[in-house]
Parts: structure tokens; sequence; C-alpha cells
């Protein structure tokens, strides 16, 4: 059987491209054509050492004359592409007799400027909207950083005010037990027996951690089941009654906006246990077409929460400005309404779509104005 010899395809001619001009549309012009693999650039005219497109034609790796007539007298050039808008050039142009050569430049530009003036305009609003959303990623890593601080802080303090105490506590009753062991048994079994109680309350404390620190249910980020779930076990080792009560469908909600949303209601549900002192505590989430509305109210003690926004200490330790920071983060904003002996609402306002973008990375300043403008923190009125 015969081989059969396949011919080799002849690679294509390359055109061999002069730029008279180096400013912005020269360097519109190279960046087009560095990639062609069809065309290749061969010289820039250019006066000014200062021209936009320097810098990038000697990245490039080409030759610059300062005279365009050097161009214009060179033989291997296919095509000249005046973008200079200089008279004088023009006019020489207009003078160039060579059939070898194609010229572009003067009345016959006019398309040419078109497309460069295009992707000039493109490339500005790309980089527009690059910045745009470098700036909004940088903000949101510092407010999810900061979040992340604030949770990490909130489960040190869970864990030093309530299992490290108990423990000390038992720590220092089992050095009596073993010193009245050999003296009072009968007083001995009775410490023995406080401190069996106070390790089944440890455990219940270390559990309730525990599950603080779980995330929304796996893969499928279900916000409600979650939410719910949480809700029965914070009844069952608080003591609290809890009543929900949700509306709309949750698959209209970003995963960002749900673990955050979730993780607001466990730092309120928190603060309830630690220092409401109240018998229910109710919680809503009401999602809309354009917002979810979040509520957490209970009927405990309360608090005058102007006087806490005053008392840094208060502020934090209530776990108050990590729920502003968080609804700040998912582009919504918190009011807690408060007064002694009325309990605590919380109500947290956010929208569905993309959250509005933020121009400052403000960390305290949004509470300040918020109580000037009395629609993040407000008394709660008797009546």
């Amino acid at each position: 059987m015969t081989p059969q010899h396949v011919q080799s395809k002849k690679p294509e001619p390359l055109t061999n491209v002069a730029i008279i001009g180096c400013g912005n549309g020269g360097k519109a012009l190279m960046e087009m054509f560095a990639g062609d693999a069809l065309v290749r650039i061969v010289g820039i005219a250019e006066i000014s050492p200062t021209a936009m497109g320097v810098p990038l034609a000697k990245k490039l790796g080409i030759p610059i004359r300062k005279n365009f007539r050097t161009i214009l007298n060179s033989s291997d050039i296919d095509l000249v592409i005046d973008v200079s808008g200089n008279p004088t050039v023009e006019a020489a142009l207009l003078n160039v007799n060579r059939p070898d050569m194609a010229i572009i430049g003067g009345p016959n530009a006019k398309y040419m400027w078109q497309l460069i003036d295009a992707r000039i305009r493109a490339k500005q609003e790309t980089e527009q909207q690059l910045n745009k959303y470098q700036h909004l990623a940088r903000l949101y890593v510092k407010e999810a950083a900061s979040a992340v601080s604030e949770e990490r802080t909130r489960i040190a303090c869970d864990i030093h005010d309530g299992l490290i105490q108990t423990l000390v506590g038992l720590n220092y009753k089992l050095d009596l037990c073993q010193a009245l062991a050999e003296q009072d048994s009968a007083q001995c079994l009775e410490v023995l027996t406080e401190i069996k109680t106070q390790l089944r309350s440890s455990i219940e404390e270390a559990r309730y951690v525990i599950f603080n620190l779980r995330p929304l249910l796996s893969s499928q980020l279900d916000m409600i089941p979650a939410v719910k779930n949480y809700l029965k076990s914070f009844e069952a080792q608080a003591r609290i009654k809890t009543v929900f009560w949700s509306e709309g469908h949750e698959r209209a909600l970003g995963s960002k906006t749900k673990i955050f949303l979730f993780r607001i209601i466990q730092e309120s549900l928190s603060n309830v246990r630690k220092h409401a002192k109240a018998t229910q505590v109710k919680v809503s989430v009401d999602i809309q077409n354009h917002r979810v509305l979040t509520t957490i109210e209970d009927n405990g003690i309360g608090f005058d929460a102007e006087m806490a926004f005053q008392n840094a200490f208060t502020w934090d330790s209530f776990g108050l400005r990590a729920i502003i920071e968080r609804a700040r983060i998912i582009g919504g904003d918190a009011t807690i309404e408060s007064q002694h002996g009325n309990g605590t609402r919380i109500t947290v306002e956010s929208p569905i779509s993309r959250p509005r973008s933020k121009t400052s990375t403000r960390s305290s300043l949004p509470m300040v104005s918020s109580v000037k403008r009395v629609s993040r923190i407000k008394k709660k009125h008797r009546g």
C-alpha cells in the first residue's frame, strides 16, 4: 500500500505594521496587535519620550523613531497607521506614493479611530468596575475578619465566664473533699453530691458552647431548619420557652445572608440566656420580595440601650456591636429597642438582592450616627 504524504500548510505571511503616534491611540493599537499572530509591529514614530505608549513599546521591544519619515522610507513595512493627529504628518502621508505600502491616516482613519475610542472606553469602564469590586472585596474581607474576631471573643467569654469558672470551683471542692475524706465522711459525701451536680451543669454548658460553633445544615445551608433546631436546643439548655414564626421562601436568600442572620440570632439568644432573665423569647423571619425582616424579642428585664451605647464595655459584652456589624456586612440595618422592665427587641432588616456598597470601613462611627437618626438604637417606651 503506497503511503500517502500530507503536504504541510504554509504559514500565513506576517503583516508588518508601523504606528505613527505613541499616545493613547498608539497604545491601544499596540495592545490590539500584540496578541495577533498575523501582525508584527516593526516600528513606532514618536517625538515625546513621555508619551503614554512609550513604556509599552519598550516592554514589547518595538523600536521607537523620533522622525516619522524614517518609517516611511523603510522597505519592510506593509501598513502605516497614523494616530498622531499632527497636520504635518497627515500632509506628508498624502504625498507618499508606494504601491507596496498601505496607509491609514487623516480622513481615512475615521473608522480606525472609532475602533480605538471604543476600546479605550471599554477598558476604562472595565478598570472602574474592577476597582469597585476590589474595593468591595477588601471591605468584605475586613468586615468578615472583624466578625470572626468578635465571634472568637464571644466564645472565649462563654467558656471563661461559664465553664472555666465552674471547673475552678469544682477543683476547690475536690481539695476540700480530699481534706474531709478522713475527718468527716458525711460532709465529704455532701460535697461530692454538689460536685456531681455541678459537673452535670458543666457538661450542659460545654454542649451549649459546642452547639454554637456548628454551621448551618451542611451543604444545603438551610437557615430555617437550622434556626428551628437551634431553638429546640436553646429551650432545653436555657429553660426558656421559644416561639418561632417564618414567612416566605429562604431560597431567595444568598448563603452569606443566611449565615450572618443565623449568627445574629445566635448572638441575640446568647444575650437572652446570660442577661435577660426572660421566660420567653420570640424569633421571626419574614422573607419578602425585596427584603428579609428578622426579629428577636424577649420578655426579660431589659436594659437602657442608650446608656449601654455610651459604655463601651457593656456594648461589647452584650454582643450589640457584633449584631450591628453583621447586619452591615449583608447590607442591612439592626435596630435595638430596650428599657428596664420591658424586655428587649432586636430587628434586622436586610436586602434580598446584592448588598448595597459601603464606601467606608467604619467600626464605631456608624453607631454614633445611628443614635442621632434613632434608627439603630432606641429606648422601648412603656404603654
